[in-house]
């Protein structure tokens, strides 16, 4: 094979721009190691590197500035047999810094051409993160102001076995590209070159003192030593084929009947503790058990036992397309913080809706019917309230059956828990 580049869209560069030789020395190694064009994929981000996926004939992803080692890693563990080569500029690699220490930490088997120009090239000549301090860049001072990064000591501190440097010049490139591409792991190539169009205008840099900067940096082949090992993707499947298999999901067989057909909106609103995410998911299930389709949306701040504690099923004969509730025939109002969140709802409730709350909780006027609960009084605590108002609903035909939460009690809890669950549920049912 003479060429995977693309005949029908030739690469088009500044003129003396590093990245023609990067693109074309990394055909010569492609085709030197027999890979076809369907065998690699051409991974890259924004920027003027971004642009090496659509001078090649091969499968390509283009994609966010910084990601494209995301993409590159999704699409080696879904299909480990092809060669996935990354190309990215210093811009893209200081942004997506973080995806970069990660893959080194993975080891997954992914090439990184880091093709480092000094600057955002394509953006107006802006610092980068391998920008020197001295220079002078189309973003001011900032760089000054910055130490520029050794990827290559920070790839091999991050994990990374194979890392290397070399000039875009060096007759030697392509032996280095062939060595990372055929690497069992993750490896990465600093490869530093001109930018004629933005850095070179006001910074004196050739060829020659690339090579003479590359040649005063610290040695890097203690990397290899400190960081082989297995492949990240082969590894995984190694562990993942020794891992029990998952037991299917459990099937619940309809035992009951609903007491209403149709759609059925059901709002609990209570605070942290009141187990009222607990209460959607015995709603839901008492809804599988009668046959139903069932969907449930939780809303609760990230405090832990304070704040609001919101819950909203839905229960339905048919598929339910559109989760969202704006008015429910039910409602259970058992704390202020859960009410606090949905005033303008309860404000719209039709006379058709049901509430359920607890003495000692006011409401906004609505037209909705209210039966009120003292549950405190009834020596209910505040935890078993949310299944105590189920309960209620279960006795007045609402939403489910008596027979239908029994059944969600018996598929959600076990032991003593089931047992206590099941009590709560008798006493308001006997009225007790």
């Amino acid at each position: 094979m003479d060429s995977l580049l693309n005949s029908g869209r030739p690469p088009v560069f500044c003129p003396g721009c590093a990245h023609d030789r990067v693109l074309r020395v990394l055909d010569h190694a492609l085709t030197a190691m027999g890979k076809a064009g369907e065998q690699v994929v051409i991974v890259t981000d924004i920027g003027c590197s971004g642009l090496f996926d659509t001078f090649f004939n091969t499968h390509a992803f283009h994609g966010l500035h910084g990601r494209a080692l995301t993409y590159a890693t999704g699409i080696k563990m879904a299909r480990p047999d092809l060669t996935v080569i990354v190309t990215m500029g210093d811009g893209g690699l200081g942004i997506g810094g973080a995806h970069v220490l990660s893959t080194c930490r993975r080891n997954i088997d992914l090439t990184l051409l880091v093709l480092n120009n000094f600057n955002y090239g394509m953006t107006g000549g802006q610092c980068s993160s391998t920008t020197p301090r001295d220079a002078e860049v189309g973003s001011g001072f900032l760089n000054r102001l910055e130490k520029p990064m050794d990827i290559c000591r920070v790839a091999g501190a991050a994990g990374a076995a194979m890392v290397s440097r070399v000039s875009t010049y060096d007759e030697a490139l392509v032996d280095h590209l062939k060595a990372a591409i055929a690497h069992d792991g993750f490896s990465l190539v600093d490869i530093w070159g001109l930018c004629p169009g933005r850095y070179t205008r006001k910074n004196k840099l050739t060829p020659r003192s690339i090579e003479a900067g590359l040649a005063g940096l610290p040695d890097l082949s203690g990397f290899r030593s400190e960081n082989e090992r297995m492949e990240y993707g082969r590894a995984y499947r190694q562990e993942a084929a020794m891992q029990k298999t998952a037991p299917p999901p459990i099937r619940i067989e309809p035992t009951c009947r609903p007491p209403q057909k149709g759609r059925r909106e059901v709002v609990m609103l209570g605070s942290a503790g009141q187990r009222i995410v607990t209460a959607g998911e015995l709603l839901c299930l008492a809804g599988v058990a009668a046959g139903c389709h069932a969907a449930q949306k939780n809303d609760y701040p990230i405090t832990v036992m304070r704040g609001h504690s919101v819950s909203e099923v839905i229960l339905s004969e048919t598929e339910i397309g559109y989760t969202g509730i704006e008015n429910p025939s039910v409602v259970i109002a058992l704390a202020p913080e859960g009410v606090a969140r949905r005033k303008g709802m309860l404000a719209r409730l039709s006379p058709e809706a049901l509430v359920v709350k607890d003495a000692g909780v006011a409401l906004p006027p609505s037209g909705a019917a209210v039966i009120d609960v003292d549950f405190k009084g009834k020596k209910i605590k505040s935890p078993d309230w949310a299944l105590a108002a189920l309960a209620v609903l279960a006795r007045e035909r609402r939403a489910l059956t008596l027979e239908m939460l029994q059944e969600a009690v018996n598929l959600r809890f076990k032991g003593a828990v089931r047992d206590m669950a099941l009590d709560v549920i008798d006493r308001v049912i006997a009225g007790t």
